[in-house]
This record gives structure tokens, C-alpha cells and sequence, in this order.
């Protein structure tokens, strides 16, 4: 069996628009298509000894055990391979219950679906479970053991971690959509103007000043000192001499521990000696110059978290200990306190398995202890000095018995630091009685604290302080979103998405959208080429001076890794038309349509999903949608459209001259459609479809008619606000049209146009070799239809076929009309320009259709400028 590509999907995509988070392997079995699971002997015994737990696979048939009757009565191996990904994820504590096989129309190729948690553990799945599969058909011995622990590092290191990942899970829940902007901890929740950022539990909110202190441990013991917040007698020393002189003062047992540290990096606690002192002295060091030492106070460890300067939780933390039973050794209460189902590895459970580290056989060693010792009867014994969950520690919740007083000391305190996510250390006996009576003391406090010990706690009642971080993000009457605006379609997206972006700009939006030209921040190019998938959504959405998003959105980015975001307020469909097929599996229209239909099905229950009721493949989308359906139509006696406004639905037609909004019966005509200079005088009809959707999301968004009416005279068609969009330029003695135009129905749009141009039409084509050869011969066909002369030229990226083999189908497709037509052919697509313009009759109408738009655009207005300042003659006499 062969791998031919993985894909990761990251937003709503073809498979589903639900789950966003999917593997998609396209494999070949090879000779395994001949060869279903029940036509292998042992297959599903060795299988099942493998996966005992696959048991748990209902799959169709819906019953425990489903799966393996599957197998049983013969599945393929891409269906096989689908499962072991699944169950192998889950096994290293990854749970994805999403899969499916597809056939994709070639014999023999599969596209294997399933879902990931973590995208690297994912890919790294999809390649392990063919390996696993074709151990199982050769029946060899395979160390999965190994793949689980890969696949749970993998999950450590890539994974947010309990905290921040607590933070996004409650943002998600709420419908607040975020973005992870690094490798690590740093997300951004919400989009453009309305983001808001966090780190671990650092939030933007956070002031530096509050987190430079709480990381200066002795700025921050006097500033409680000052306020009369009960504290460790201690000071800082940066010598050996300096420690002796602080032990002088303030007596054993000591802390020693970095001035500048956290998470208990560095410190050594109940130093009771000399010679431990200087051992606690160097560990700080590795860490900050500067070493804190401080009187050790007895207790319990507590550890306060404030948010929002506001007391939400308590826990008590213990380190990793073992307690002995007076006859096993302490290498053995390890590893029976492993055992313990709550321990895992990492994060992955509420308690974090024990690992044996220099801190632990240095705690041994100093008790006079080795693993090999048996502790007595009822002995604890520590085996880390901090009492850090991730070390293997545990955590009781005692929320509910902390004494107002020690709230009130709380709350303050996080005032005092300025932090509004404060986690506050506290040695006591308890926080049942008032801190300053009971002779405890505040150890620490720490910016982005630590949520495990409250989210997850070993005993009590686990707490969801995460809600009142989001509480504090956005309040009540916050915005996390900025509205969406998504367009698709075969033909006229661009075009559309650069109307609708000015129409938003003219009611007074800071505007970023994305196109096939590239993406726009308030009409600022960004970044050049085709932008018109999931990575240029989120630089759109990601930019914090924008509040609203237009997006083009392609197929190409939907297939290669799905939206660029989970949901739009109004989706736009422009039209259907074959183009790219045969390409990325999508073979018929029907499958293109369904990839396009993803767009309509993430809008938001209460948006629109406005459809072209000219297009057949467009209306059949409305079926299943969530939220509500607006159609626009070229002909206002469309039965859909009829139908529609009789219902009492929203919709925009074109009649008598006018682009014409229908809300129900009524009629609010909002201008004639030769007034719109995008209409080319109304010749350029696809154009009016383009502005009767954009006319409808408008009025969706309560823009007031005289406003839009403003905004469709204002957009003027030409290389600045249309680049490759029907710019005409009009030379002393003919005209030249630059289009984008690049398959069949984009052809015939630009035909009707012509039909109403008396010239000698002349056109600039080229083939894509990505194409189906049926689709190159009707391109030369249609050309033969509409151009008297046709110039043939080369794309600059022949994606697969030579140049020869192209103009070989285009030619066959213009011999198949007229036999006669004159025909010219050039391998760059500069040399064609030059040739057509120079050699261009008087009375001509050029059309040049061009797929480097840019670059053409460049040559024309300069030949155009040589001809205004007399440099050169253009326009051959007949």
C-alpha cells in the first residue's frame, strides 16, 4: 500500500462542517484491493489481539463489536486503517470517534478520514496505522507500545496546555472563535477589533508592571510587607558569606529559592544545614543571581486564585510522596502509586504519573534513603520539594471553607500586585481561620498561575475558573466577533467580494478581505497572488484594526485544508460551473457543488445564505441549511423566486432595467442597472448578477438604499477597483479588454458582453493544463464562437502538460466550429500581448484574457502610454 498525500483539514471542510479537525490520507492499497480482510487468514484474530479495545467500534452495524463483524465479513483496508487511526489516538489518550472511508472514482484509491486532537500526532497516525496494517496482513510481531509513547510526547509537546486549554474549551463553548498564533501558549480569542489575547493565564488584560513584580519576588515581599500582609522574614543574598549571615539572623529551617524564578524552579525548602544550604544555594543560582532566603514556615501549601480581583478558588497542594507499608521498597510504592488509573503521562489525566528525577534521589539521599529502602509502616515520604501537579503532585479543593478574612487578604492582594489573574501561595495550618492569626504566611505570587490543581483536583469539587476569565475578556455586551461576509462560487466571486468589501467601506467599516489579486487590509494590499484560502482568512481575522471580513473563498483552500474560520454571518454562491474538475478527487460538478456548499452550511442560524436561483447546483443547496436562505435571479418570473417572495422571503432580482430587492411582495428598486458603471451601461449582464447579491447582504445588514445606491457609483471597474475584470482601455483607434475569464461559462459571460460590441473581435486565450481535455476543447470551441482572430499564449505554470499538447486541444476545439479561423500562436503570454496590440486593426476590440494579471496589466498601460506620447503608432489601417 502507498501514501499519496495527507491533508490536514483546520475549519469546516468537504467531509463535514462540524468537526474541524480531520486527517484526510489519500492511499493506494495496490494488490490489497483484490484482497478484503476476510480473504487474509488470521486477520481479524491477530487484529483483535492487537486492539482488544477496538471491541468498542460500533461502526455501521451500530452494536459493540460491529467493527470486528465487519472485518469478519470482509472490509477493505483503507476502512481498517480508518479504525487503527482512531483507536491508536485513543489509546495514547487522544479520543476521536470520526471516520470514513471513500472510494475516489480510480481503483484501488481510498481517501481515509478520521479525526485528530493534536495536528502533528495526527499525520504521525495516519502514517502508523498503514504500517500497523501491513503487519497485521503479514502477520509479523510490531511494537505499538513504542507508537502510543510517540504519539504521547507528540501530544505533550503540541498540545495547550490544562490551563489555556481550559480557557479556549470555555471561549468555544460560549461561540467565541479562536486562533492559536504560536506553537505555544499564545491564542487569540475573538477576530480583528474585537480580539483579546492570553498566554498560559496571562491575559492582555494583564498589566507588565503587576507581572514584573510578581517575577520579582523580593519587590513583591515588600510591597505585602508595606501593607501589612503577613510574609516569611527572610532577605536576599548573592554569596556563601551572605547566606551565613542570613541563616545568623533568621535561624534554620530556611527557603532558599530565585529572586527571579516560578513553578518552583530552583527552590529548596526545610533546609536545616549547612551543608544543604549551600546545595539549595546553587540550584537558585542556575536560575537568578540573586537567591532569596527565608524563614521556613510549617503548614499546609495553599494556593488562592483570584480573577478579575475577585476570589474564585482554594486548593491544597501536596508534593509526589509515597507512604510506606514496612515491607516494600520505595521504587515499588512508586510504582504501585502509578497503578493509581488517575495517573498519566503529561496532562493527559487528573494526576501526572511519578517520575524519578535528580530532585527526588536528592531528597532521598538527604533522608538517608535510596529506592531500595523499605519505608516503615505509615511513613510519608516526600519525593519532590515543590508540590507542582505536573511533578506528580495532588491537589485538594477547599474553595468552600476559606475564612472571609483571608479573602478579603486575597482579593487585596491582587490589588496591591495589580494582577487580575493572581495566584497567590499561602503556608498554613489552614485557611479555615484568618492567615494572620494562625501564623502563616503569603510565600508567593505568581502571574499565570496554574488552573490544573482547580479544573481537575485530586479530592473536591472541581471548579470552572475559566468562566469568570472570559467574564472578565468580554463582559456582558462584548463582542468577540466582527461580521463575516464569505463568498463562492465558480465565476464572479472576486468581483463580488471587491463590491461588497466598498460597500461596507462606504458605511464606514474598517474592511480586510481577501481575493485571487491577494488580501486587503482598508484597501491596503498586504500580501499579492491568490488569497483566497484559510491562510489569508485568518491574516484578515487576525488583524486588530479590522471590524469587518469579506472573504473569497475557493475551492482549492476548502479541499486542501477546509475555511479559514468555523462560521460567516452571510454567505454568498454565485454559480456553478464545471471548472477544475478532475482535479483533487472532485470529477463531477455535482461533488464541486458540495464542496462550494460548504461555505452556505457555516453560516450562523441567525445569517443568510444568499443563492443564485439561476443555478440549479446553487438552490439545491438550501436543503439542511441552519440558517435562513435569500435568492437573487436575473429573471424575476423564476418559479424559485415566486415562490420565495410569496412566502414572505427576502430576494433581488433584475426587471425592467432595474437591480430590484423584493421583501416579500414589495418591491424597493434600488437602481437602474445602465447608472452602475460596473454594468458597462448594462451590456456586461454577469456583472448585474454580481450586484443583485451584494445588494441583498447589504439590505440584510440594514444599509440604507440611498447609501448602497452611493456605493454602486462609486466602485468604478477598472485596474485599481477591478484589476483583471473587464478593464477596458481605449487606445486612438481600438480597445483592449483584460479579463480574468479562464474556463467555458466564464467564456460565454464575456460572449454575451461582446454580442453587443460592433468591432472585429479579436482574442488572447490560453489552455490550463490541470484541465480535463474535454474542458481545453469546448475553452477553443466557445473562443471560436466569439473572436473573428484568436491568439493562443501559454500560462505561466503549464501544471502538467507541455505546451504543445495544449494548443494541440485548443486548436481542435476552434477547428471544430471553423475550420478557417485564424489562429496565432506564442509560448509567453508577454510576447502574445505585444503581438495582438501591435498588430491590431482600427475598429478592433481586443480582448486579452490573462492569468498573471499584474503583469499584464503593466505592459498594457505602458504601450498605452508610448501611444499617448506619440512614441509609437498603433492601429493598422485595414
Amino acid at each position: 500500500m502507498q501514501i499519496l498525500d495527507i491533508k490536514v483539514m483546520r475549519g469546516p471542510n468537504y467531509w463535514s462542517v462540524r468537526r474541524h479537525k480531520l486527517i484526510q490520507m489519500r492511499l493506494d492499497l495496490e494488490d490489497m484491493e483484490q484482497k478484503p480482510t476476510n480473504k487474509i487468514p488470521g486477520f481479524r484474530e491477530r487484529l483483535e489481539k492487537m486492539f482488544p479495545s477496538m471491541y468498542s467500534h460500533r461502526c455501521s452495524i451500530g452494536t459493540p463489536g460491529g467493527f470486528f463483524q465487519r472485518v469478519d465479513d470482509g472490509t477493505w483496508m483503507g476502512h481498517v486503517i480508518e479504525h487503527i487511526a482512531l483507536e491508536l489516538q485513543t489509546l495514547a489518550g487522544m479520543f476521536c470517534g470520526f471516520g470514513r472511508t471513500r472510494s475516489t472514482g480510480k481503483e484501488g484509491v481510498y481517501n481515509v478520514v478520521f479525526s485528530y486532537m493534536e495536528e502533528k500526532a495526527g499525520i504521525y497516525t495516519a502514517k502508523a496505522a498503514v504500517r500497523i496494517t501491513e503487519t497485521l496482513i503479514a502477520g509479523t510481531d510490531y511494537n505499538l507500545a513504542e507508537d502510543i509513547q510517540n504519539l504521547r510526547e507528540i501530544r505533550e509537546e503540541e498540545r495547550l496546555g490544562p490551563s489555556t486549554g481550559c480557557i479556549v474549551d470555555e471561549a468555544v463553548a460560549r461561540g467565541i472563535p479562536y486562533i492559536r498564533l504560536n506553537k505555544h501558549s499564545l491564542v487569540q480569542l475573538g477576530y480583528g477589533v474585537n480580539q483579546r489575547r492570553i498566554r498560559a493565564t496571562i491575559a492582555s488584560t494583564t498589566g507588565s508592571i503587576a507581572v514584573d513584580i510578581a517575577c520579582d519576588k523580593e519587590e513583591t515581599k515588600n510591597l505585602l510587607e508595606a501593607a501589612e500582609i503577613p510574609v516569611p522574614r527572610g532577605r536576599i543574598v548573592y554569596s556563601e558569606e551572605g547566606m551565613k549571615e542570613a541563616i545568623d539572623r533568621i535561624k534554620y529551617p530556611i527557603v532558599t529559592k530565585p529572586v527571579d524564578g516560578n513553578h518552583g524552579k530552583g527552590a529548596t525548602t526545610n533546609i536545616n544545614n549547612w551543608e544543604d544550604a549551600i546545595k539549595g544555594l546553587d540550584a537558585a543560582k542556575k536560575y537568578s543571581r540573586g537567591v532569596i532566603v527565608e524563614k521556613f514556615i510549617t503548614g499546609q501549601d495553599h494556593r488562592v486564585l483570584v480573577i478579575n480581583y475577585k476570589f474564585v478558588a482554594a486548593a491544597i497542594r501536596k508534593p509526589a510522596a509515597v507512604v510506606g507499608d514496612g515491607k516494600s521498597t520505595i521504587q515499588q510504592l512508586i510504582d504501585k502509586v502509578n497503578e493509581d488509573p488517575r495517573r498519566g503521562y503529561g496532562h493527559e489525566k487528573t494526576l501526572t504519573q511519578i517520575k524519578i528525577d535528580d530532585f527526588t534521589l536528592d531528597m532521598l539521599k538527604k533522608d538517608n534513603l535510596a529506592l531500595e529502602s523499605v519505608l516503615p509502616a505509615g511513613k510519608e515520604q516526600w519525593l519532590k520539594p515543590t508540590a507542582n501537579l505536573s511533578t506528580g503532585g495532588t491537589a485538594t479543593d477547599v474553595t468552600d471553607m476559606v475564612h472571609p478574612d483571608n479573602i478579603f487578604m486575597c482579593e487585596r492582594i491582587a490589588r496591591i500586585i495589580g494582577l487580575d489573574i493572581c495566584g497567590i501561595d499561602i503556608m498554613a495550618e489552614n485557611l479555615t481561620e484568618p492567615v494572620s492569626e494562625n501564623g502563616g504566611a503569603i510565600l508567593e505570587v505568581n502571574a499565570a498561575p496554574g488552573f490544573r490543581m482547580h479544573i481537575d483536583p485530586a479530592e473536591g469539587l472541581p471548579r470552572n475558573i475559566a468562566e469568570p476569565v472570559i467574564d472578565m475578556l468580554y463582559p456582558p455586551g462584548s463582542s468577540a466577533r466582527i461580521p463575516i461576509i464569505a463568498v463562492s462560487g465558480t465565476n464572479g466571486k472576486t468581483t463580488t467580494t471587491r463590491l461588497m468589501a466598498h460597500m461596507v467601506k462606504t458605511m464606514g467599516h474598517k474592511v480586510g478581505y481577501t481575493t485571487t489579486d491577494g488580501v486587503y487590509i482598508q484597501n491596503q494590499l498586504m500580501m499579492r497572488g491568490d488569497c483566497t484560502g484559510p491562510v489569508s482568512a485568518e491574516f484578515v481575522l487576525k488583524d486588530p484594526t479590522v471590524d469587518f471580513a469579506v472573504l473569497e473563498c475557493a475551492r482549492g483552500g476548502i479541499l486542501r485544508s477546509g475555511l479559514g474560520f468555523h462560521n460567516c454571518d452571510i454567505a454568498i454562491v454565485t454559480n456553478i460551473a464545471e471548472d477544475h474538475l478532475g482535479l483533487q478527487d472532485i470529477n463531477t460538478i455535482e461533488q464541486l457543488a458540495r464542496v462550494k456548499a460548504v461555505v452556505p452550511e457555516s453560516v450562523l442560524p441567525s445569517g443568510y445564505a444568499i443563492l443564485n436561483a439561476d443555478n440549479k447546483w446553487t438552490t439545491a443547496m438550501h436543503k439542511g441549511l441552519a440558517c435562513k436562505v435569500a435568492y437573487f435571479s436575473m429573471d424575476e418570473n423564476n418559479p424559485i423566486i415566486k415562490e420565495h417572495i410569496s412566502n414572505g422571503g427576502l430576494a433581488a432580482i433584475y426587471e425592467n432595467g432595474y437591480v430590484t430587492i423584493c421583501k416579500g411582495t414589495w418591491k424597493i428598486r434600488v437602481e437602474k442597472a445602465v447608472n452602475i458603471p460596473l454594468t458597462f451601461g448594462g451590456r456586461a449582464s454577469y456583472n448585474i448578477a454580481n450586484v443583485l447579491p451584494t445588494l441583498l447582504a447589504g439590505f440584510i445588514r440594514n444599509y440604507k438604499v440611498e447609501d448602497m445606491r452611493v456605493a454602486l457609483a462609486t466602485f468604478i471597474p477598472g485596474p485599481a477597483q477591478t484589476p483583471g475584470r473587464m478593464n477596458i482601455f481605449r487606445f486612438k483607434h481600438f480597445e483592449v479588454m483584460i479579463d480574468y475569464a479562464h474556463n467555458t461559462a466564464g467564456f460565454e459571460a464575456i460572449g454575451e458582453m461582446l454580442s453587443k460590441v460592433e468591432a472585429n473581435h479579436v482574442g488572447v486565450i490560453a489552455g490550463v493544463g490541470d484541465r480535463r481535455d474535454e474542458d481545453t476543447i469546448a475553452l477553443g470551441a466557445q473562443a471560436a464562437r466569439m473572436f473573428n482572430e484568436i491568439v493562443i499564449r501559454q500560462d505561466k505554470n503549464l501544471r502538467g502538460r507541455s505546451e504543445d499538447e495544449i494548443i494541440e486541444l485548443i486548436t481542435r476545439g476552434i477547428k471544430q466550429v471553423d475550420p478557417n479561423k485564424k489562429v496565432t500562436s506564442f509560448k509567453k503570454e508577454r510576447d502574445a500581448i505585444d503581438f495582438a496590440i501591435k498588430n491590431a486593426r482600427r475598429g478592433t476590440f481586443l480582448t486579452i484574457c490573462s492569468d498573471v494579471v499584474p503583469d499584464a496589466l503593466d505592459q498594457i498601460m505602458k504601450l498605452k502610454e508610448q501611444e499617448d506620447l506619440g512614441e509609437i503608432e498603433l492601429g493598422l489601417d485595414e
